[in-house]
């Protein structure tokens, strides 16, 4: 069965994601340099991690359709937490992509042909 949609929602998240990771990565640094110490280049990091696993699960979804959607379920609900107002888009796109491939069922072929 064809998981296109999946497949380009979950590497969309996972880019957009990356984006909101080096946003966050960024704006924690400048926090650092301010401050001396900030949290959001913890977060940053981890929610750099979590798109990367959001990539392998797109990747993953065309031949282990449930894994694939646990894996973009899971770093999109994991993007939300860390990055919050920055991963919100990147959410937006893998969630969905995640429950699409948990829930969604494969079409059975019918045989065409004389039945003996």
């Amino acid at each position: 069965m064809s998981r296109i949609t999946e497949m380009i929602l979950g590497i969309l998240g996972g880019l957009i994601g990356f984006c909101g990771a080096f946003l966050a990565l960024f704006m924690g640094s400048v926090d650092e340099a301010f401050n001396g110490s900030s949290s959001l280049m913890g977060l940053g990091t981890s929610a750099f991690l979590f798109s990367s696993l959001a990539i392998i699960g797109a990747i993953i979804i065309k031949f282990k359709a449930k894994l694939g959607g646990w894996l973009m379920l899971i770093s999109g609900i994991a993007i939300l937490i860390s990055i919050s107002l920055f991963g919100v888009v990147p959410a937006l796109f893998l969630i969905p992509a995640g429950l699409m491939g948990i829930l969604r069922k494969e079409k059975k072929q019918q045989i065409k042909g004389d039945v003996a």
